[in-house]
Order: structure tokens, then sequence, then C-alpha cells
């Protein structure tokens, strides 16, 4: 929806309030910037709004909590110093949210959560459901239970988490809350001459540059995991936003169009709730990699898949399967669900698909992947 001026209607708007912000650059949660963030938020929920938080800051109110001053290496010490931190940093929001009448509900994710379509639908569910309620979800990763990010159960930090989020509940503007103005041209506490990026069209190896090397001591992600956040949400849709939270009535202003920090323009329309599940990659298993021909009826034909236009496969992974579609040139097309095994989808690779029942001995129909379940970048 689109008022007369041409300033987006936001209507469900994720939140995602990062460690550097909440604790002003110290070493634990500040309540006085809690306060105004919670105060803005309460304000657009008087208009209507529907707000969901993602909320970093357990760790380091976990640390404070049991009066540790360096930082303790290992993922086991990290899950109790969250678990220490968790219920401190809810106790705030109750708090503070309290104080305007708003009741708040704690939602604890992880990946293997909404891995499975089941999963996701029943988080889906539940946020929609709060929502409905007038309840504000503060949404954390389940880190006491999560694993090692090598082991692929974590998703390793809240932008990236946030943008599921969005992606979950079909969310309108993601703002993406943090302790600088957005992106840069340069480092700005670096380059003095580092100018401001106001808008970002489309998120590409220039802008992936621009944005490497920026890193917190206290907080797990830098401007780098905001952009892969901001490319993630962007393809599905969704507005995004990265902006500095100290500013005056932030929350507010970019809800209501105002060009404050660096704005990313979504590369899609909405798309429907089973492909933004595709295009998460939470559950991906494999890849394909397809030639240029396949690639254009992919991209400007709105074609399926077919066994004569795939070049290479990567991976094992089963009949209906999630798989990542890519070309040669290494650009991420779309992701799919097969129709056919990795081994199988190896034996026919390149051939017509009139050949595929007397190749492999069975006949799953022409195309490796259809186009209805296919999604799109």
């Amino acid at each position: 929806m689109v008022k007369n001026n041409q300033t987006p209607e936001y209507k469900r708007i994720v939140v995602k309030l990062g460690t550097k912000l909440l604790t002003g650059g110290g070493s634990q949660l500040n309540q006085e910037i809690m306060s105004r963030l919670v105060a803005q938020v309460a304000q657009l929920r008087l208009q209507g709004r529907e707000i969901l938080i993602v909320s970093s800051g357990a760790m380091a109110y976990g640390r404070h909590k049991l009066g540790l001053t360096r930082k303790i290496k290992g993922i086991p010490y990290k899950q109790v110093l969250c678990s220490v931190g968790q219920s401190r940093l809810m106790y705030a929001y109750e708090q503070l949210f309290g104080e305007h009448n708003i009741t708040v509900a704690q939602a604890l994710l992880t990946k293997a959560d909404l891995s499975d379509r089941a999963g996701y639908l029943n988080a889906r569910n539940t946020l929609m459901a709060l929502l409905e309620l007038g309840v504000v979800p503060i949404i954390n990763e389940n880190d006491v239970v999560a694993v090692d990010e090598l082991n692929g159960a974590k998703f390793g930090d809240n932008d990236n988490l946030s943008a599921m989020v969005a992606n979950l509940v079909d969310a309108d503007l993601l703002l993406l809350l943090t302790d600088i103005a957005g992106l840069y041209s340069a480092d700005p506490r670096l380059q003095a001459d580092a100018r401001l990026i106001p808008v970002v069209a489309k998120i590409d190896e220039n802008i992936e540059r621009l944005a490497s090397g920026t890193t917190s001591q206290t907080a797990v992600g830098g401007m780098i995991t905001k952009i892969e956040a901001a490319r993630l949400a962007t393809a599905s849709g969704v507005n995004v936003v990265i902006a500095d939270g100290k500013e005056k009535d932030v929350i507010g202003r970019l809800v209501n169009g105002e060009s404050i920090g660096t704005r990313f323009l979504p590369t899609a329309a909405h798309i429907e709730s089973r492909k933004r599940w595709m295009l998460c990659g939470l559950c991906v298993r494999g890849k394909l990699v397809i030639d240029a021909g396949a690639a254009e009826a992919l991209r400007k034909k709105h074609g399926s898949l077919l066994a004569a236009g795939i070049r290479e496969v990567d991976g094992a992974f089963d009949r209906g399967d999630i798989v990542d579609i890519y070309d040669v040139e290494g650009n991420h097309l779309a992701s799919g669900i097969v129709n056919y095994c990795s081994a199988d989808i190896a034996k026919i690779k390149g051939v017509h698909s009139r050949k595929i029942a007397g190749i492999l001995g069975a006949d799953f129909g022409p195309e490796v992947v259809h186009r209805n379940n296919l999604a799109i970048f």
C-alpha cells in the first residue's frame, strides 16, 4: 500500500536492536536508551502498527551480571552468559513496555526451528497470533540450545535472524538499528571524507566491499552481516533501513518515510510465504549450476528448470529437497524444490527430458524443478 505522496504505508515492522546501540558503547545495557526506543515503539502501536523486536544484548547483560571483565572464549561460556542475561533482558523490556500498558512475549528461535516447513509455519502462526492480540514479540536466538555456527545450527548473528523474522511474518519494513548512521563509502571511523550512502537499489560486489571490515568488540555482527540480512529481506519484497538508533525518534521518522541512514530497496514484489521459506536459505541441501539458456528461461520467461540446462550438481540431496540454483558466472538465481535426487540429476544433466526415463528407469516429470516450486532472486 502506498500513500498519495508515494511514501510506503508500513503496517508490520521488524526492529532489530544491536548490542552496541543498547549498551551505548558501554559494558552493560543502557536503560535510558532502551526506554527511548521502547517509547517510540509504543507510539507506533498506538497508531495501529504491528511491531516485532529482534533484540541483542543478552550476552552483555549476562557478562555484567556475573561481574566478568574479560572475554571468555568458547561456545559453552557464551551460552552461559546468554542464559543468565536473557531473563534480565526480558525483565527490562517487560518493565519498560509495562509503563505503556503493552504486553510483551519472549520468542527464542533456532535455525532448526525454521529449517523444516512445519516448524517454520508453527513459528509464523505463533508470531502472527501474538500480533493479532496486540502483543509485542521480543525475539532472540535460543543460544542456550543452539550449537556452534560451524555446525550450521545457529543464525550466527541477530542481523540475519531479523531478516528471517521479516520473511517469516511478511513484514513491510526491517529496521537494523545500530551505533552507526548507515553504510558509508569508507569506514567513517578511519576516514574523515567518508560519505553516507542514502539509497542502495541493488546489493552487488561493490556494496559488499564497502561493508566488509566493520566489526565490534561486544557485538557478533558488523556491517557485512547487515548487508547479508538486507539482501535476504529485499529479495522477498521487504524494505530495509540501516540507521543510527540514537537519532531522536528514529523509528517513527523512518516508518513515516523520512530519509535517515541507508535504505535498501526491495528487489522483488512481496512473495508468498512458501517461496519466502525457500529463499531464506535455512533448508538448502545442495546446488545446481545451469547454462545461459536455462538462466534466461528462469529469469525472463518464468520457465521451469529442465535437465538439459544443468551443468553441475553439488551436494547430496533427495527428491523434494531445496537447492540453490546458480549460473555459470556464480550468480545466485533462484532456490527451488527438486523432483529428482542429486545422484539422478548427475546422470541426466545436459540431456533432453524425453531421455530421462530411459536413463533412470523412472520418470518424475520433465522438470527437474517445476516453475511453481521456484523462488527467483
